[in-house]
């Protein structure tokens, strides 16, 4: 991991940052990564993730991990539990700076009071409505309005400390900063800073019934714990002289710097939580470690690893600009990895029985076939081959086309790593589905290469009948059909859900082998695709990517 992070190229925040570190701004790098518990880490959290983790690392400094939870709906310690997980399964560690936003509500509080008496801070009692009325929040060429904005400091005083104490119900009153009611930048006209919420926090249970807006809350921690790059998507850059009006009026013991940076957009996918919560919640998808979610417990589940999404993030860079990544150079990355790691095993996925008619009944030998052909040092397995064997039904044609070089009527193909093998009699059940295949194999062929003499073009996987197991694959595709799901309204996600995104197959044959796989194992099933023993399904593969580039959309 630490050679993927200082092999990526310098970019604009490193720049900054080594701009700041030799002008003495600051001694030494503190980053901090802030993700909110109220669902579980996505590929797009990654991303911020390996910009805090390590910008930090690549220049000797400190990464605190801090939960955003200062929103107390749908924040759970089930996704406290789980973001920490995920960011270790990473590689990244936050070692003893772990912290939550809820730990500085106390400071919040008091800054806040200290923002009212200095006059930079007032209670309003304009409503949700009357927030969003163009007769209160203005335009671009009328500014916003508050009737309360003039209110005195003792009065704002009193009712803030009561707003604490309860006395007022959820909508009443909010805490707002006095910055500019006409300014460009709506962010700067007079934002709320605190709002009203009688709901229990998972943490502080009902100890406060006011909570601080993350635009007022996240400057402080972030001064508390003293951060000094606060690096945050590129959404945020509008909210940055906030965060630097926070930081300049309250006495806050440092002052750290914002930069943003573009999000990650993937194509055929969507990374809206709240989208996110609604498959789950709707049984759309099997949980928040769905292997068609693009949560990273989701994507290990599926098999990917962490040097591939590593190696993903360094790949896409860090831009100013919001642009589109292809899902297929995720999908690249961890092709590239399997292709150089994953041991192969055959698997027939959809078995049709081969009758040799030449073979004897009973007898039984064992060809070798390699583990992995490019590294021999994992050495290699034997293969039982019997008079009943299974290839998969995608390499046999009743009426082919030309230049068909695989099994057909009358026609030879190499059983991998075995004998020749000529197609006799196709028997069919009623339906007229292909109930086995007899044939003859060429026994002076049998040590599974060109080099025998015989040189047939076309080159079949297959298993013995009776010494294979029986086994469960899923194939797994994109989650979504449309390529840029930015475009699609959120109303209309359900309708671009890719109806094959999960295809079960139940009678599949797999090596012996096979059954000794531990949970999360990844192999390459030959000829077809990379897969991996599913963590949930004890006799389940879930195939991570194909061979090469497939989806059609």
């Amino acid at each position: 991991m630490e050679e993927i992070i200082r092999e990526s190229g310098s970019n604009f925040i490193e720049d900054a940052v080594r701009e700041d570190l030799a002008a003495g701004v600051y001694d030494r790098v503190h980053t901090r990564f802030p993700p909110e518990p109220n669902g579980y880490l996505h590929i797009g959290h990654c991303k911020a993730l390996v910009i805090d983790f390590g910008i930090a690392r690549k220049f000797g400094g400190i990464c605190n991990l801090r939960m955003d939870d200062t929103n107390p709906a749908k924040e759970d310690n089930e996704y406290v539990e789980a973001i920490q997980e995920d960011i270790h399964w990473l590689g990244f560690d936050w070692e003893d700076r772990f912290f939550f936003g809820s730990d500085y509500f106390e400071k919040d509080y008091e800054y806040a009071t200290e923002l009212i008496r200095k006059g930079l801070a007032y209670v309003c009692e304009l409503t949700a409505e009357q927030f969003r009325d163009p007769a209160f929040c203005g335009d671009l060429t009328h500014p916003a309005v508050s009737p309360w904005r003039d209110r005195p400091i003792e009065v704002s005083l009193d009712l803030f400390a009561r707003m604490k104490a309860g006395e007022f119900p959820e909508g009443k009153y909010t805490l707002r900063a006095k910055i500019d009611l006409a300014s460009g930048n709506f962010c700067m006209r007079d934002p709320v800073l605190y709002r009203i919420r009688y709901i229990e926090h998972h943490r502080q249970g009902t100890k406060w019934c006011i909570y601080p807006m993350y635009d007022f809350a996240h400057p402080i921690q972030d001064a508390l714990e003293g951060i000094t790059h606060s690096l945050c998507s590129l959404e945020y850059e509008i909210h940055r002289p906030l965060y630097d009006w926070v930081i300049a009026n309250c006495s806050v013991p440092s002052k750290p710097r914002q930069i943003e940076f573009s999000r990650l957009n993937l194509t055929n996918t969507v990374l809206s939580k709240r989208f996110l919560r609604h498959l789950v919640e709707t049984g759309i998808v099997d949980g928040w470690d769905d292997p068609r979610m693009p949560t990273l417990c989701g994507l290990r589940r599926r098999g990917y690893t962490p040097e591939s999404i590593l190696d993903f993030c360094s790949r896409i860079g860090v831009a100013k600009t919001n642009s589109m990544v292809d899902i297929a150079q995720l999908e690249h990355c961890i092709r590239e990895e399997l292709d150089n790691r994953a041991p192969r095993r055959v698997a027939v996925l959809h078995p049709v029985k081969i009758v040799v008619d030449n073979y004897e009944d009973g007898k039984v030998e064992y060809f070798t076939l390699p583990n992995h052909p490019k590294m021999p040092e994992l050495g290699t397995r034997e293969v039982p081959f019997t008079k009943e064997l299974y290839i998969d039904e995608t390499d046999f044609c009743l009426d082919p086309p030309p230049k068909y070089f695989r099994l057909k009527p009358g026609g030879e193909v190499r059983l991998m790593g075995a004998y020749l093998l000529k197609c006799g009699e196709v028997i069919r059940n009623e339906d007229g589905s292909i109930r086995e295949i007899h044939g003859t194999v060429d026994l002076e062929t049998g040590n599974g290469n060109p080099s025998d003499g015989r040189k047939v073009k076309g080159t079949i996987h297959w298993l013995s009948a009776p010494y294979s197991e029986e086994a469960e694959v899923v194939l797994y595709d994109r989650l979504f059909t449309e390529e840029n799901m930015n475009e699609i309204p959120p109303e209309r996600y359900d309708a671009c859900l890719n109806p094959d995104s999960a295809r079960k197959l139940t009678a599949v044959r797999i090596e012996k082998s096979l059954k000794e796989a531990k949970p999360g194992e990844r192999f390459q099933f030959v000829r077809d695709a990379y897969y991996c023993l599913d963590t949930r399904n004890p006799n389940t593969f879930n195939r991570i990517v194909t061979l090469k580039e497939s989806f059609k959309g």
